[in-house]
Parts: C-alpha cells; sequence; structure tokens
C-alpha cells in the first residue's frame, strides 16, 4: 500500500472508530444540560441558578471550568519539553487564584451587586460601568474563543472533518444546553465533565505506569539526565509572567464570582473553593506526571499534534483512548459553557439591559439573557475562526483582565470609597493598551508593542498609574473643597 493511500485509510479508520465517542459524550451532556433546566424569572435565575449552589457543587462547577483546553493540551506538551516547570502555565495559576478568593468568598458574596460593573458604577460611576461592560463581553468572547479553537483542532484532527465543521457541531451542543437551562445547566454538564476529567488521567497515568512503582517510572522515563526536567524554575522568565497574568486576570475574573455569588451560604462558597483547590492541584499533578512518563515515546520527536492526541491515536487501545477522548472534550467543553455563559451575563445585564430596560415583565430578561448567550457565541466563533492558538488566544484573554481590571477592581472590592476619575483612568489606560495589544498581535496595526506576555508589566503599569493619577487629583480637590 503506498503512502497516500495508508494515509486515507488511517484516516477512514480513525472517523469511524471516534464518532462513536464523540457521538456519545456530546449526546450525554446535551441530555444532561436540557434535563437539568428549571422554569427561570430573571437574571438571578439564568445566571445564578437560584443562588442555592451546595459547597459540592462550587468546587466541581468551579474545577471543571478552570481545568480547561491549556490544562490538558499546553500543560502536557509543555511538561513533555520541559519537566515540572509546566506548572507555571495555568496550574499553579489557578491553585494561587483560589487560594486568594478564599478568604474573600464571604465579603465577596454579601456584596449588593449581581455583576463586576454593578460594583464599578458604586464606586467609579456610570461611565466606568459601561467602560468595564464592554471590556468584560470582549474578555469572555476570547475566552470562549480560545476553548473553541481547542475544540475545533482537536475534533477534526481525529473525526476527519474540517476544522470550522468541528468547531461547529461542538459549539452547537455547549450552546443548545446553556440556552435551555443556563448556569443551572452548565453546573450539571460540570458534574459529568469532572467525573471523565479524573477518570481519563488517573486512567492514562496508571496505563503509563506499565506495572512499576510510581518512583521507579518516572525515573525511567527522566533517564540517568534528568536535563532541567525537575528544575520548577526552568525559563521561568517567560513562566513568571505567564503566571503573573494569569493570577491577575482570574482573581478579579467573573467566573469566580459568579459561582461564589451563586452558592447557597458563606460556608458553602468557601468550602467549595478549599475543595477547587485540592482537585486542581490533583489533577494538575497528574498531567505534568503524564507529560513526564511520555519522555520515553516522545521526548525525541517533533510532535505535530497535542501529546494528548499522539496517545490517543498511537498507543492507547479503544476502551482507554475513547476515554481520554471524552476527557478532552469535558476539559474544553467546560469552560467554553462557563465563558459563554459569564458572558452573556455581561452582554445581557451589562450592556443590553442598559440600553433598553426590561420594565416590569421580569420574562423579559431571560428571553434577554438566551439572545445575550447566542451572541457571545458567536462573536467567540469569528474570534476563533482567526485565531488558532490555544495559548496566544487565552493569554490575550487574560491580558484584558489583567491590565484593564486589576488595579481599578481590587481597589473597588477592597474599598467603598468613590473615585470616579481614578477608575476611569485606571480602567480606560489599562484596557486601552490591551486593545492595542490585542490589535498588533491579530496584525490588524503594527506597533512596536510587546507580545504576551510580555506586555503585561507595561499594561498594568499603566493601569496603576492612572488609577494613581486619578486618585491623587481627586484628593487635591477635595482638600482645595475643604479649604474653601
Amino acid at each position: 500500500m503506498d503512502f497516500p493511500a495508508a494515509l486515507c485509510y488511517k484516516e477512514r479508520t480513525m472517523k469511524s472508530h471516534f464518532l462513536v465517542p464523540a457521538g456519545l459524550y456530546f449526546g450525554l451532556v446535551l441530555l444532561v444540560g436540557i434535563v437539568a433546566r428549571r422554569r427561570m424569572k430573571g437574571f438571578d435565575d439564568f445566571f445564578l441558578a437560584f443562588r442555592k449552589l451546595p459547597g459540592t457543587l462550587v468546587a466541581l462547577s468551579l474545577t471543571a471550568s478552570w481545568f480547561g483546553a491549556t490544562s490538558i493540551l499546553v500543560t502536557t506538551d509543555e511538561a513533555l519539553r520541559r519537566g515540572v516547570s509546566a506548572a507555571w502555565l495555568v496550574g499553579l495559576p489557578a491553585v494561587a487564584t483560589v487560594l486568594i478568593l478564599f478568604p474573600l468568598a464571604g465579603f465577596l458574596r454579601r456584596l449588593p451587586i449581581l455583576s463586576l460593573p454593578d460594583l464599578a458604577e458604586l464606586r467609579y460611576g456610570r461611565a466606568v460601568r459601561h467602560l468595564t461592560a464592554g471590556l468584560l463581553v470582549w474578555y469572555m468572547a476570547l475566552l470562549a474563543a480560545s476553548q473553541m479553537v481547542a475544540l475545533g483542532r482537536f475534533l477534526g484532527s481525529f473525526l476527519g472533518w474540517t476544522y470550522l465543521g468541528s468547531l461547529a457541531l461542538g459549539t452547537a451542543v455547549v450552546l443548545a444546553y446553556s440556552l435551555a437551562g443556563g448556569l443551572r445547566s452548565v453546573v450539571a454538564t460540570d458534574i459529568l465533565q469532572c467525573a471523565l476529567l479524573a477518570a481519563g488521567l488517573t486512567a492514562l497515568a496508571i496505563f503509563l505506569f506499565g506495572g512499576q512503582s510510581p518512583l521507579a517510572a518516572v525515573r525511567a522515563a527522566l533517564g540517568p539526565h534528568p536535563s532541567g526536567r525537575l528544575n520548577p524554575f526552568l525559563g521561568f522568565g517567560e513562566n513568571g509572567l505567564i503566571f503573573l497574568s494569569f493570577v491577575l486576570a482570574w482573581t478579579i475574573s467573573p467566573i469566580a464570582l459568579q459561582r461564589i455569588q451563586a452558592a447557597r451560604t458563606d460556608q458553602a462558597a468557601r468550602r467549595g473553593l478549599a475543595a477547587t483547590a485540592a482537585a486542581l492541584l490533583v489533577l494538575y499533578a497528574l498531567v505534568i506526571l503524564i507529560g513526564i512518563l511520555c519522555i520515553p515515546f516522545y521526548g525525541d520527536r517533533s510532535l505535530s499534534a497535542p501529546l494528548v492526541s499522539a496517545l490517543i491515536s498511537e498507543r492507547l487501545g479503544v476502551v482507554l483512548g475513547g476515554l481520554l477522548f471524552a476527557a478532552v472534550l469535558a476539559a474544553v467543553t467546560s469552560t467554553l459553557d462557563t465563558a459563554l455563559n459569564a458572558g452573556a451575563l455581561a452582554l445581557s445585564r451589562d450592556v443590553l439591559a442598559q440600553i433598553r430596560p426590561a420594565g416590569r415583565k421580569i420574562e423579559n430578561e431571560v428571553v434577554r439573557a438566551r439572545l445575550a448567550t447566542a451572541v457571545i457565541t458567536v462573536a467567540a466563533f469569528a474570534v476563533a475562526s482567526r485565531f488558532q492558538s490555544i495559548l496566544k488566544t487565552i493569554g490575550l484573554a487574560s491580558e484584558i483582565m489583567a491590565e484593564a481590571f486589576f488595579v481599578p477592581g481590587l481597589a473597588m472590592i477592597l474599598s467603598s470609597r468613590r473615585r470616579p476619575l481614578a477608575g476611569l483612568l485606571g480602567f480606560g489606560l489599562g484596557g486601552a493598551f490591551a486593545v492595542v495589544s490585542f490589535l498588533s498581535a491579530s496584525r490588524l496595526i503594527s506597533l512596536p508593542v510587546p507580545v504576551w506576555p510580555r506586555s503585561v508589566p507595561y499594561g498594568l503599569a499603566l493601569s496603576a498609574a492612572g488609577f494613581a493619577a486619578g486618585a491623587l487629583i481627586e484628593r487635591i480637590k477635595r482638600g482645595r473643597i475643604n479649604a474653601g
């Protein structure tokens, strides 16, 4: 059999083989999401799951939401290439963020707000509310797009479909159950997705041990010369910037705030955060371990696809390969549905509702929420059709929150003082830098702007300088008024 014929045969085999787990997974999450829906009356019901989540569901939902495409596809590749230092990409930032939020959970839950723009209006005024709403919609669209990129590339490589066709299939399923039940449906599917993630990664790690003890397997994988793979600070210059970008972005992210506010009680929110930190530690440890254990098989090869994809197609059988295939889909879609729901919250309540209030018919809020979910999905799909790098797209998304939101956002959470000018300059200058960085990265304009993650310190410093300058000007004005 000549090479082209062998290639075509392999593609047909892979296509028929993986249509079954793909169909089972999408059918199951669609069923779970639709069955979980309840009659909803307003924004609270659609976006906060009736504010009745126990600590267990907060933990499962946050864990699934934060363990996405970068966690399972990119981190395993980096662990194969650089060892334990891959933990700085998303694992350590995720755990650090949860630990930072833990002592703030009760305070955040009792804030008289539904979204970050609500708080921005309380602290900085209505103009800043509109600015933060626009930035949030943009951030969530980019975050959703990063998961769509992974979905399209991963599905396409196994089903033999085009990138856009695979992207459309996965997005349509996620959109369907997100429209049906809002956050309640998202949380219900998170339970299934968490179970698949844990089962897939655990089974793969056991398979790679190959009957050896864990320590013996790791030693065999590393060989006599680990080459720095056990050095956690290998490449820390760039890894540190990535860590900083993600921690700053996720600490002020609407995703965490949404889950905390959806908790039944303050105690449920804190229990959920504590359990999330523990679960993420275990999952990311498994991911790093899997990458290291694959060194004997792939350490000297240049892979054209992610390591996980190579494992599924080359080394795992039908059962384990299908399970890991479903686990990857779970990781991607669990973050995608969360991004769409949180983005729709910002778009429907903080943009559309401000333009045309719903009036007395509160049912209009649910209609508006579903419309916003569809709109944010279309916007993310458009971005995903242009960018096809998972890490780059999620990096550009985090840049918005780190540079525009962190300084004025943290200030508005920790202080009740009104500082309209400080908020406007902090959000405005940081947001403007993030916009310029995005346009430069997308090659729509040509400017000498550092690429992410090296751009983060510049945007963060600009936002901090703007906030400080605004606060100083307002203090001087108050002093003159008091003196007069």
